[in-house]
């Protein structure tokens, strides 16, 4: 706090845009020396979500686990994220750039080592839940980070390269884990990244600059239960309704649970999750009051935000119950390898990553609604192509394809207006929100879309069809609601408009004005509410 005292406002701003004011359109070298590591980084951890995708069976019969118990593995990682995401908006405001990217990449490589090194299934777990942890940190620290150092007529852009990560990070993680796994064991997965996350750490520590101080807020320790119960509660009933995230499990068990109905258990947690949301949305609402909320839910009064939330949470249901349930498909049904599947994948992955770049490009120049429209009506083509589960593999491809392209220019401009909507004081808090709501979104719609399948699939079954028939035509009914929760997402997106081009710093001075005579004296040092 004593920093202040001997800057004045503009001054104070300067350390977060990291530019001069004469070069405000350019990114200098330390701030895109940030952002590569942060980038680096994110693509490691982000690789670990879905190189462990096709290893389960191996590990399964080297450890003798049955596959409830190895979908944990899997599902624990979800619930992780779930919790943590959550309580970083806090952390970023807690800690330093540098301190929380250390206890990111730190808790990351600590838990890919256990891993690497369990002699049995506890252990193992417990190293996929420390590096749950640090995953859940690492990218909306990427995000927030580039939303602060990046000019907003350079935000897209940047999105776009974070874009390249998110997209092809987990379209290759399948086909490397596939090809390690011929000639290494389920350890050699772990061992690959072990070695890039502690070089991706040490360079960290050496380069990275920080981009906001920290500060002495408090942690109400509430807050961070409700969290955790809320959150954690919500995604592990959303997931057991499903059958879990393990994709032969949930093939395997498809008729089980429309006969069964949905578990007991599940029903209970989704029960405790939204009474514990309930709370701790009320809690937030308090806390804000005096600037000690865990998670600030001021972020939805800006609208473009809202919208692109909303969004996100419909898109989130209907693509993640696709990635879900295609694999079953091409698996149980046409019978592929898991090494076959991930390579069908890896084209649409690498079309939306090498596609990325241009998408950031236009949004800077066009804005979100031009790209946002004809990219999900994409999505929606390339779903229903897909939906017709044909037995020609190629077309399957095709329709990824179509449906990652659509995705392509869906992303970036989504993301980009969501976070560069809101002040900039706020953008921990909106990663944070973007992070939980695609956790919860995608756990809401792998357990609709199996769900829908699992049903269809009993019904063919009772009416004389194999298995197999039903797990077919379960799919294309899934995947036909799929494209049809897309159109709706066409008609949202009509409603998200352009950010004007200091909305970064706009939004400041209204997000604080119904905080009376408080929020001037508070914020005055962070510049964008004065320059408003």
């Amino acid at each position: 706090m004593t920093r202040p005292k001997s800057f004045s406002a503009d001054d104070a701003r300067a350390p977060v845009a990291s530019a001069p004011a004469r070069t405000s359109d350019a990114i200098d070298p330390r701030s895109r020396s940030v952002i590569i590591l942060l980038l680096v980084s994110a693509f490691v951890v982000i690789l670990n979500e879905t190189i462990l995708s096709v290893a389960l069976p191996p590990i399964m019969d080297d450890l003798d686990l049955a596959e409830t118990t190895a979908q944990w593995l899997t599902t624990g990682f979800m619930l992780t994220m779930a919790v943590v995401i959550p309580t970083t908006g806090y952390l970023m405001g807690r800690f330093s750039t540098r301190q929380v990217f250390t206890i990111a990449m730190t808790t990351f490589t600590v838990g890919t080592l256990i891993c690497a090194v369990s002699p049995s299934f506890l252990p193992l777990l417990a190293g996929r839940i420390v590096q749950a942890s640090g995953t859940a940190i690492m990218m909306p620290l990427l995000m927030t980070t580039v939303m602060n150092l990046v000019p907003p007529s350079k935000h897209g852009m940047v999105m776009g390269n974070i874009s390249i990560v998110i997209s092809v990070a987990p379209a290759l993680g399948p086909t490397i884990s596939g090809l390690i796994l011929s000639f290494a064991p389920w350890r050699a997965l772990f061992l690959l990244v072990l070695p890039i996350a502690v070089i991706a750490l040490l360079f960290g520590l050496r380069r990275i600059e920080n981009v906001d101080e920290a500060t002495a807020q408090p942690v109400d320790l509430l807050s961070v239960a409700l969290s955790g119960v809320g959150f954690g509660t919500l995604v592990y009933g959303l997931t057991g309704i499903s059958g879990g995230q393990n994709q032969s499990a949930a093939a395997d068990t498809a008729s089980d649970t429309v006969s069964g109905g949905a578990p007991t258990a599940a029903i209970v947690c989704l029960v405790i999750g939204v009474l514990s949301l309930s709370l701790f949305v009320w809690r937030q609402v308090l806390l804000q009051k005096v600037e000690r909320a865990l998670l600030d839910l001021r972020t939805f009064a800006t609208r473009n935000f809202s919208v692109a939330v909303g969004l996100m949470v419909v898109m989130m249901g209907a693509m993640f119950g696709v990635v879900v349930l295609l694999p079953i498909f091409l698996q149980r049904v046409a019978e592929l390898s898991t090494l076959q599947v991930g390579l069908m994948m890896l084209p649409g992955g690498l079309a939306m990553g090498l596609l990325a770049p241009l998408v950031g490009r236009l949004f800077d120049r066009v804005g979100p609604r031009p790209l946002l429209v004809p990219g999900l009506i994409a999505v929606v083509i390339g779903i229903g192509i897909m939906s017709r589960v044909p037995e020609q593999a190629w077309l399957i491809v095709v329709g990824h394809v179509v449906m990652s392209l659509g995705l392509a220019f869906v992303f970036t401009p989504l993301m980009t207006t969501a976070l560069g909507s809101l002040p900039k004081r706020l953008y921990p808090h909106g990663s944070a929100i973007v992070g939980t709501v695609q956790q919860v979104a995608g756990a809401a719609g792998a357990a609709l879309m199996v769900s829908i399948m699992s049903r269809v699939a009993s019904g063919t079954v009772a009416d004389g069809g194999t298995h197999l028939e039903g797990i077919a035509s379960g799919t294309s009914v899934a995947f036909t609601l799929s494209a049809v929760l897309g159109v709706a997402t066409v008609v949202i997106a009509l409603f998200i408009r352009r950010n004007p081009a200091d909305a970064a710093n706009a939004p400041v001075a209204a997000a604080e004005a119904p905080k009376s005579s408080e929020g001037p004296d508070v914020r005055s040092s962070e510049g964008p509410g004065a320059a408003g």
